[in-house]
């Protein structure tokens, strides 16, 4: 006879195969999900405010089932090089780590944005100011983003993003931020 216990885990490990969910969505050695589920899977939003320029965006960036166009441009203006004004697209990864985040950590509020894409200068300039800078930043290929989220303990967040495994992970609490990237898996 299967126990109802065993009966459930079997039937929440098959369910990312049955609806197409994402695999990263669940942990690799368990059977339970990382993430709740809530409301439209199908639409993601975000919102954040940047702590250098002031700016405020709220965006819903991903409806039935595909990426938006034109929410994407919006996203890429206001995670633009601050210092240049040059804009670069930013990897739809980043948003989904992003999302995964606020939905983990319970978080309510707009994300704090400290640095998301960055030219090759602003790169240059930055990592001769600190040795914290790497030079071959994923910042400079839209792939990776410094943030806070109000209300939530960077720890929190830090632990939440090293759960997802779905790339680079780095805690500043010294600069009161963390950073995330679409890179390979790894922290510091």
């Amino acid at each position: 006879m299967v126990s109802r216990r065993t009966f459930v885990a079997a039937g929440i490990a098959a369910l990312p195969g049955m609806v197409g969910l994402p695999r990263w969505l669940f942990a690799e050695d368990e059977a339970t999900p990382l993430l709740p589920f809530e409301g439209n899977a199908a639409s993601r939003e975000l919102a954040f405010t940047h702590s250098h320029t002031g700016e405020r965006l709220a965006v819903e960036y991903f409806t039935a089932g595909s990426y938006q166009p034109e929410a994407m441009v919006e996203v890429n203006q206001f995670l633009r090089d601050f210092r240049t004004e040059e804009v670069h697209p930013i990897d739809p990864g980043v948003l989904d780590i992003l999302h995964a985040l606020r939905i983990m950590t319970g978080g309510s509020r707009p994300f704090q944005v400290i640095s998301g894409y960055r030219s090759p200068a602003t790169n240059a300039m930055l990592r001769r100011l600190s040795g914290g800078v790497a030079g071959n930043s994923l910042h400079m290929e839209g792939k990776a983003i410094d943030i806070r989220l109000p209300g939530v303990s960077l720890r929190r967040v830090r632990d939440a993003a090293l759960k997802l495994k779905r790339g680079g992970v780095g805690y500043y609490p010294a600069s009161r931020f963390v950073h995330v990237d679409t890179g390979r898996v790894r922290r510091w």
